[in-house]
């Protein structure tokens, strides 16, 4: 007996010959109901991409259309699909259909920042109308500190964030808060942070002296405390026991310094300079000198978010990414500098800032350096610093137990969509995803991250 006589949708209800689909009694009803259904689609658009997709793919891996019914009247469309779910990108296949639609989900946003160099992408995308361009009106919110810039993504007051590059790790693995699925769409800075000492210890430079000391990083899950910790350990000191780390905001770092609260800090600029400007503090050594491209801050989304807004969060990255490819550029440097100066956002003097984006600047022990790269903001989220990263969660006890490094990085660090996004705009594209690095003179291997961890002396005992 012919298959096209029995409902795909149920296997015991025998249908009229005429169906070309074999759903409906007759042709006739066939038609009525397929422009119903294109009538409700017409209206959902992400319904209609989310159906085209899955045709599309059920079509793909059945084409013979007997095969493809029989399948669906075994399993059913719902089973169908979550089967080919497990081996397919189906969710993202959906989110590419309905950009391609063109229209944006959300135009109003409220994005986060704090005031600080490595937010230059995303603040000056703002005055500068790289968001108009795509479409969007955004909100730039300032905010005090990182818990704070955490808390506003989970409880969705922010719709997109600077982050801290370990954060989106941190809150998706549920470290620190509950776990709620963070990505990364770009690096915001590589480089760009300094150990600042106060000047009362000029004669200290050397870190087997250090151990007493204070120091503020400005989040647990930063750069800047993995950073200190690698550079202190390196000189055989035991971050947990031989010096004190405290979370404090960084632009509260400066105030702290003058205060004596602290003797020093691995934090971002402009407070490094700051530090050097108010005569408080000097630039000990810069954190290029320990890791030359090392990741500091993101932009980053939460994944409901990106699911919910596929061309809303398209139009968000090609904005971030344009005012990247801008900041990166030496000569744009003090017109960066001038755009994110001002009290909205950083509210800092313009020299200071200038100072650290040209990498023309007094490192308060009387010399002037000239480091072009001191800082720079190359975009690209290699999935290789996301299991460095969690590489040193790992190290100093932050993260319990195995991990499944490569699962978690390729999850959150979404280098995929950057190179997208990057082609679409016609800048360079990097090939790879696991680049290789060394950390003060060792190389990193991001296929033995456990090995690495294990490699040295002084950690978390298990």
């Amino acid at each position: 007996m012919s298959d096209s006589i029995y409902s795909p949708y149920d296997p015991n209800r025998r249908l009229g010959p005429g169906c070309p689909c074999g759903a409906h009694r007759s042709a006739a009803e066939h038609d009525a109901a397929q422009a119903q259904r294109f009538a409700d689609r017409a209206a959902n658009p992400e319904t209609l991409g989310h159906d085209f997709v899955e045709a599309a793919l059920v079509r793909a891996l059945f084409p013979r259309d007997a095969v493809r019914r029989r399948f669906l009247r075994a399993v059913g469309a719902g089973t169908a699909m979550s089967a080919i779910s497990s081996l397919l990108p189906v969710g993202q296949l959906q989110a590419m259909a309905q950009e391609r639609g063109g229209s944006l989900e959300k135009k109003d946003l409220k994005i986060g920042f704090i005031a600080i160099t490595c937010a230059a992408p995303l603040i000056m995308a703002d005055p500068l109308g790289f968001y108009r361009k795509q479409g969007l009106n955004v909100s730039l919110n300032k905010t005090a500190g990182w818990a704070l810039i955490r808390d506003k993504m989970v409880n969705k007051e922010h719709d997109a964030s600077h982050f801290l590059s370990p954060m989106p790790l941190a809150m998706s693995m549920g470290l620190g808060s509950n776990a709620t699925p963070m990505r990364v769409a770009t690096i915001q800075n590589i480089n760009g942070q300094a150990i600042t000492l106060h000047v009362k210890h000029k004669d200290r430079r050397d870190p087997k002296t250090w151990k007493g000391m204070r120091f503020a990083v400005p989040f647990e899950y930063s750069m800047h405390n993995f950073l200190l910790r690698y550079y202190v350990a390196e000189h055989g000191l035991n971050p947990d026991t031989d010096i004190q780390i405290r979370v404090t905001p960084p632009p509260e770092m400066v105030a702290n310094l003058r205060a004596g609260n602290i003797d020093g800090f691995l934090g971002p600029d402009p407070f490094n300079q700051r530090a050097v400007f108010d005569e408080v503090g000097f630039i000990h050594i810069l954190s290029k000198e320990l890791w030359d491209g090392h990741p500091c801050c993101a932009f980053g989304l939460s994944e409901e978010f990106i699911k919910q807004n596929p061309n809303t969060y398209a139009a968000l990255f090609r904005a971030v990414l344009t005012a990247a490819a801008m900041a990166r550029d030496p000569k744009n440097r003090s017109l960066v500098a001038k755009v994110i100066a001002p009290t909205a956002y950083l509210n800092q003097p313009e020299t200071v800032i200038e100072q650290v984006l040209t990498g023309k600047f007094a490192d308060g022990l009387g010399g002037v350096k000239n480091v072009p790269d001191r800082a720079d903001f190359d975009p690209v989220p290699w999935q290789s610093m996301a299991v460095w990263i969690m590489s040193q969660m790992k190290r100093w006890g932050y993260i319990k137990g195995e991990v499944n490094y490569k699962d978690i990085a390729e999850r959150v660090f979404l280098l995929t969509d950057a190179k997208k996004y990057m082609k679409e705009l016609d800048q360079k594209v990097p090939e790879g995803a696991y680049r290789r690095f060394k950390v003060m003179g060792k190389e990193f291997d991001p296929a033995k991250p456990d090995a690495y961890v294990n490699s040295f002396a002084i950690r978390k005992a298990a």
